[in-house]
């Protein structure tokens, strides 16, 4: 019985698909043009165009088909609503596949080139792409997705600077010459004067960005190729953030790193009005007082008419996806793990509104940058913002950071001599040396019996800001330094030199918080992303340093999710970022400060300590500019 039904079924399919095909025929006779669409370039078939009525005195294909459908009842599986998100980091473009829940399907990455001469720090525009359309595939590949199954996209990157000419080739920023050199690396120091330059302005603008720009910010490296490498600014057309350059332009990255001021369109605060609001948030006179001249909106955005014929083929996927505005990746990762709480926090929308502002996120990485949202405008000294709506939509961002904790880590064990035989041992066994370092740290434990882990660093102390500090200091020409070496060169000693860093990391982040809850934020909960945030020694430290719990994410990939809900809100399955977010992001693992009185002791003398190595390097700074006056 069920036999023969299914044979009826395919036998109306069948006649169907003959009657629309016959119809199809007739109408590419009476058309010898094929029309085009603007997206593909092919031959449209429209679902509009192919089901329209022919002249005949018989049913209509659309009621044909609808009989057809309800007697093959549902039979064809619909399409599952993935969403896609990619993110370029420092070393590698990454590319992550979630469902309708979050949960990540599907990962890939692919490792991109860099060039490093000095303060010089570059990479190529094109070698980002093909690293990115490597990541994508991979992605879908592992996950089994096709590409028709990906609804929407979204990208996030560093706050790299790219530079093309009008045909869209890449035009170098390099001393070398290189064309392939044309993006500045978020990193690069190499505009440090110019950035003191504008600071002297003082321009009301300034204080939108913690009272002075940072040299990692984007005026004064345009500012120094403008003055240094001439033919490249005559040459160059467009001037974007990597991460507009892989999307479009957004309103996320001109407001925290172009000076754009985001709260100046409060009256234009719907989708529909993105795109007019760009005249009212550049301050002209800022952009011709500093010696520069100068398309917005907001993140999740649809941008055009979705992803073009010969990206989707690079990409593998569908022309005409929708995309969404793009994001810097540290936001985006905020936007993957900002309502990543448990249940039992969720409360009234009153109490959701005024919780979220009590949140930090800390994404974790080569630097790291912490985020902080209020419902009203607050000035941090030394710290970048308010920025209005630049991560979530409504809310002022604070944004603080310190320039390298995950490149400080490589770099203090990388340059340790017992760091090749412990690289090997990783290798062979099939773990990182961050872990084989733990284990060290807990068989020294045992050894010498302290009263805890922390303790054994009690006459180790580390300045981090090996490459300037960025929060709240504010001083890029901040130099590390370390008291307590010996003349020891074994693991043991690298494993206190590596708990030592971890600490000093975590104290930056205390002191960043204090200076935020002094000056109006209320911060009590962390939660914590990306490649350090997967060590456990790394958030039980800054657990016990500031205090307050560390919330871990169920999808620890949060920059990627965060893109990802770009495009979920660009494909328009959620009716607003907010919604997405609490949607798609999930809670995992919280990780509790010591109640022991005596790591709190310890910690708040160590941390005196780290307060006052900075003075000290001030004074220090200070003595010898006398003697060479």
């Amino acid at each position: 019985m069920e036999k023969s039904k299914t044979q009826r079924k395919k036998q109306i399919i069948t006649k169907m698909h003959s009657v629309l095909k016959i119809q199809n025929k007739n109408k590419e006779e009476e058309k010898s043009t094929p029309e085009k669409t603007p997206l593909v370039g092919q031959r449209r078939y429209s679902f509009r165009r192919l089901f329209q009525p022919a002249r005949s005195t018989s049913a209509p294909p659309s009621v044909a088909l609808q009989m057809a459908a309800e007697a093959a009842g549902n039979s064809a599986a619909p399409l599952r609503s993935v969403f896609l998100g990619v993110d370029v980091g420092t070393g590698s473009a990454r590319a992550g596949l979630f469902d309708a829940n979050g949960k990540l399907l599907g990962f890939g990455s692919c490792a991109i080139q860099i060039w490093k001469e000095f303060d010089c720090i570059e990479q190529s525009s094109t070698d980002i792409w093909h690293a990115v359309c490597s990541a994508v595939k991979s992605a879908c590949s592992h996950a089994n997705v096709d590409g028709k199954e990906v609804a929407g996209i979204g990208f996030a990157a560093t706050c790299s600077l790219v530079a093309v000419d009008s045909d869209g080739s890449p035009v170098t920023v390099s001393w070398s010459g290189d064309s392939r050199r044309n993006v500045i690396v978020w990193m690069d120091h190499r505009a440090v004067k110019q950035a003191e330059r504008i600071n002297a302005s003082n321009s009301p603008v300034l204080q939108y960005c913690g009272g002075s720009l940072s040299p990692e910010m984007e005026p004064p490296k345009l500012l120094w190729v403008k003055e240094n490498l001439k033919e490249s600014w005559s040459m160059a057309f467009r001037w974007m953030d990597l991460s507009d350059w892989l999307s479009y332009r957004s309103l996320c990255t001109t407001v925290c790193k172009w000076t754009y001021l985001g709260h100046a369109h409060l009256d234009q605060l719907n989708q529909e009005n993105s795109r007019g609001m760009e005249a009212c948030g550049w301050d002209d006179d800022f952009w011709e007082e500093i010696g520069l001249g100068r398309s917005v909106a907001f993140p999740g955005h649809p941008l055009g008419s979705g992803l073009k014929p010969d990206a989707a083929q690079e990409l593998g996927l569908e022309a005409g996806t929708p995309v969404g505005t793009s994001l810097i990746d540290a936001h985006a990762g905020g936007v993957g793990v900002l309502e990543s709480v448990p249940a039992s926090d969720v409360g009234c929308e009153a109490d959701e509104n005024e919780a979220i502002c009590r949140r930090m996120v800390l994404v974790c990485g080569t630097s790291t940058c912490h985020m902080a949202v209020s419902q009203s405008k607050l000035f941090i000294p030394g710290v970048w913002g308010p920025f209005w709506s630049a991560m979530v939509p409504q809310y002022w961002l604070t944004e603080g950071g310190q320039s390298a904790t995950g490149a400080l880590l490589d770099h203090i064990i990388e340059n340790h001599v017992a760091s090749p035989q412990l690289a090997n041992c990783a290798a062979s066994e099939g773990t990182t040396v961050y872990a084989l370092l733990n284990k060290v740290l807990e068989s020294m434990m045992q050894e010498l019996n302290p009263l805890f882990v922390s303790a054994l660093t009690k006459d180790l102390h580390v300045l981090p800001d090996f490459h300037g500090n960025r929060s709240p200091i504010a001083d890029p020409n901040v130099k590390g330094m370390v008291s307590g070496l010996t003349l020891d060169t074994d693991e043991k000693q690298l494993a206190l030199l590596y708990l030592a860093t971890i600490q000093s990391i975590a104290y930056g982040t205390r002191h960043i918080i204090e200076q935020c809850n002094a000056n109006g934020h209320k911060i009590d909960t962390l939660l914590a992303c990306g490649g350090l945030a997967k060590n456990p020694l790394y958030i039980q430290e800054h657990a016990d340093i500031t205090g307050y719990p560390v919330i871990l994410p169920r999808e620890n990939e949060s920059v990627l999710l965060g893109a990802a809900i770009l495009g979920s809100v660009a494909a328009k399955k959620y009716p607003s970022l907010n919604e997405a977010m609490k949607a798609l992001n999930a809670s995992g693992q919280v990780i509790h400060p010591s109640k022991d009185p005596s790591v709190k002791k310890y910690h708040d003398a160590k941390y005196k300590i780290f307060r006052d190595l900075y003075e000290k390097q001030i004074s220090y700074r200070s003595i010898m500019a006398e003697a060479l006056a």
